[in-house]
């Protein structure tokens, strides 16, 4: 007797995504998303359903056209529909979703590949409070931490000191 191919149900895995807390708008991003594809029309679902309690229904989301596959115009969420608008001027580093309220969340993209490390110190850096560093240094600092083998504990190590 032979046997198929078994299909095994994954349990699905955990959203990556870190807020800054609600208060004063501070720096360039309000937190670290770290997706586990290029593929946004798959990934923007799950984090619009859970960014829907800070923002009400997501309306729209921004990204840089050349930070992603080619994704559709509009992806379904939650019964609605979402607009996913392209942009070639937009930082890659960022997506931003509007809410229909017009309330905006403007995250850190960590790029899938990202080392466990890396991406859980950028994440956790982008969502710091007081946090007001580029999302390009952010990353930078994160890979480089990684590549020397110690943890980013602190936004910045030197202010935090002073």
């Amino acid at each position: 007797m032979t046997s198929g191919p078994h299909s095994r149900s994954m349990p699905p895995q955990p959203l990556r995504l870190r807020l800054k807390p609600k208060g004063p708008v501070t720096g360039h991003v309000d937190g670290g998303w770290w997706p586990r594809s290029r593929d946004l029309a798959a990934e923007v679902p799950e984090l619009a359903t859970v960014l829907s309690v800070r923002l009400g229904p997501i309306e729209r989301v921004a990204y840089a056209l050349d930070a992603w596959d080619s994704p559709p115009r509009r992806v379904d969420v939650d019964g609605r529909r979402v607009r996913l608008e392209g942009f070639r001027s937009q930082d890659r580093d960022i997506v931003h979703l509007t809410g229909m309220g017009g309330q905006r969340v403007s995250l850190l993209v960590i790029p899938p590949d990202t080392s466990e490390a890396a991406g859980h110190d950028a994440m956790m850096t982008a969502a710091h409070r007081d946090n007001a560093d580029t999302p390009a240094s952010i990353l930078r600092r994160a890979k480089s931490t990684r590549d020397s083998g110690r943890r980013l504990t602190s936004v910045n190590t030197a202010r935090d000191a002073g």
